[in-house]
């Protein structure tokens, strides 16, 4: 696989009002935790999430998807929740790589009522990352 850029298109975000449902309510999606954040996850059909994905370098992009949620509940100011989508998102941006074979969809979902070093955000992204990762390939291997 040819080395992926470093960047986040919205072709590699979530944004399908469908997608998010299926993410959340399908039984098809798995969750697993690092604190302070909870991964929710699941294979992409064909043809999902296609929209707006016709670009010509579309193949040296990643294949899996994502979005970051953050609580009101947890952060009452919007200048702090969009710190913490800013953190995940450079976190997953920097280390997409290690799902990137993958068509699947990944919800970052905030967990902890206090702000996180942006060093320790990016130590739980990469440990779900990770650990997605090998259940991915552990499923694949049984099918």
């Amino acid at each position: 696989m040819p080395e992926l850029p470093s960047t986040l298109h919205k072709e590699e975000r979530i944004y399908s009002k469908k997608t998010i449902d299926a993410l959340f309510q399908g039984g098809r999606s798995r969750s697993m935790s690092a604190f302070p954040l909870r991964a929710v996850y699941m294979p992409l059909q064909v043809g999902q999430e296609t929209a707006g994905s016709s670009t010509s370098n579309h193949a040296e992009r990643s294949k899996a998807k994502m979005m970051v949620s953050v609580s009101k509940r947890c952060f009452k100011h919007a200048v702090d929740r969009n710190r913490v989508k800013r953190q995940v998102r450079e976190a997953y941006r920097k280390h997409k790589a290690i799902v990137a074979e993958h068509e699947i969809a990944i919800a970052f979902i905030w967990l902890d009522n206090h702000l996180r070093s942006s060093e320790k955000v990016e130590s739980s992204v990469i440990r779900l990352l990770q650990r997605i990762d090998e259940c991915l390939q552990k499923e694949g291997l049984q099918q």
